[in-house]
């Protein structure tokens, strides 16, 4: 499978989806406007794929009136929406996002600011894998993997490799 954690164009996920034997599940990012065709979202909700379960959250801290743009407020509304599906699920594998968690990855700027309510899903769920995008490398604070508990983060800029 392909995770993408957004700002990625849809055409070019949809070339993923078409010339690859591999499924592509995404979340929106903060500058994605169009829905890849073939592809599936994962943006909202939690999804069992073949055995693993995946929590994903798309969008980045609202800093204009831009789409997929949310308050601290409104991710943590988007998340207890979820808290059902969470709970008979008996957690989640990977949460994959668009935006950071608060302190993990993210930047001191408003638009690169990550979510607290991220952090609370980790420390709850302790998912194997916390995957997100948003912060690019040429950004200057740029870290590609860490451990939080049990959780391996990854920023996914660019692309990143696991083996499951």
């Amino acid at each position: 499978m392909i995770l993408s954690a957004g700002d990625l164009k849809a055409e070019y996920l949809e070339f993923l989806v078409t010339m690859s034997r591999a499924d592509v599940l995404y979340v929106n990012g903060n500058h994605d406007k169009k829905i890849p065709q073939g592809c599936i979202s994962v943006d909202g909700s939690l999804i069992n794929y073949k055995g693993l379960r995946i929590l994903g959250f798309g969008g980045s801290m609202r800093y204009s009136n831009g789409k997929n743009q949310y308050t601290e407020s409104e991710m943590k509304r988007r998340i207890r929406r979820c808290k059902l599906k969470i709970a008979f699920n008996r957690g989640f594998d990977i949460l994959l996002t668009h935006a950071p968690a608060a302190d993990i990855g993210d930047m001191d700027d408003l638009p690169h600011k990550g979510f607290e309510c991220f952090n609370d899903l980790i420390r709850r769920y302790s998912p194997r894998y916390f995957i997100h995008g948003h912060v690019h490398k040429s950004y200057g604070n740029f870290v590609r993997e860490r451990r939080v508990c049990s959780t391996s983060v990854i920023n996914a800029f660019e692309k990143y490799i696991i083996e499951i």
